[in-house]
């Protein structure tokens, strides 16, 4: 029941993580070997179901690489579900306000403190009611992460990350550029200045501020910065690049 990546994160130790998009649950566990702190399951842009997360769940268990599954949107049913196929750690995009977060927050806990389903017996997450105590200890588990990727958000990150129930914030850069008016331009520098005082803002509200990105020097900065869970990697660009740069090297 313990949930390590939380307490890394409450901890304030640097988690380096790998984002997961193949939507597969063999190369998932390939990049399982590799040892990331935690990876990161999407199910908002890669063609993932309940099955095929469900699958690599199952593929990620005997690493010891913490797996956060990615919704596709903050939906109670849905979030319902991904708990019951045993996501611990979630991360739930496109968060604006305080209302949305609060409501992120019941999503995941079981009354009278939320309102997740009670259906754990038949669930992977209880071992199918082997776990007798599951019920009783799941609230303290789930480690929430929201996504805040849009002005609106930004306007409202404050009182996002003061809310009770939220263990960390995810910068979105790529949403984000897009709605301060620079669509594909992630680096630019306002954008830039907009995460790294967002980084500071969550940083402040107590919580675990956490990003995406692919460059080296970026991800440096933000661990220096304070961001505790940093993904530097995703699995498609690395296939991808591999693969043309294999095939440069004989043309």
């Amino acid at each position: 029941m313990k949930n390590l990546f939380k307490e890394a994160l409450a901890a304030g130790k640097p988690q380096l993580g790998c984002w997961l998009s193949l939507a597969n649950a063999y190369t998932t566990e390939i990049v399982a070997t590799a040892a990331f702190d935690w990876l990161l399951i999407d199910g908002e842009h890669a063609p993932n179901d309940l099955r095929s997360t469900l699958a690599q769940l199952q593929a990620v268990a005997a690493y010891p690489s913490h797996p956060v599954v990615r919704a596709v949107e903050g939906r109670a049913e849905l979030i319902k579900q991904l708990l019951d196929i045993g996501a611990q750690t979630l991360l739930i995009p496109m968060i604006e306000t305080a209302g949305q977060a609060e409501a992120m927050v019941a999503a995941t806990r079981y009354p009278p403190n939320g309102v997740r389903g009670v259906g754990s017996e038949i669930a992977r997450v209880s071992r199918w009611g082997m776990d007798i105590h599951y019920l009783h200890e799941a609230d303290a588990s789930i480690c929430l992460l929201l996504q805040v990727e849009s002005q609106r958000g930004l306007d409202n990150l404050d009182a996002i990350a003061a809310t009770e129930g939220v263990d960390g914030v995810f910068f979105g850069p790529a949403d984000l550029s897009a709605s301060m008016g620079f669509r594909g331009n992630s680096g630019a520098p306002e954008v830039q200045r907009a995460i790294e005082g967002g980084i500071a803002r969550v940083l402040a509200a107590g919580k675990a501020p956490g990003i995406l990105t692919t460059n080296p020097t970026l991800a440096r900065r933000y661990l220096q910065l304070g961001a505790t869970f940093v993904a530097v990697g995703v699995d498609v660009a690395l296939l991808a690049k591999g693969a043309r740069d294999l095939a440069a090297s004989y043309k």
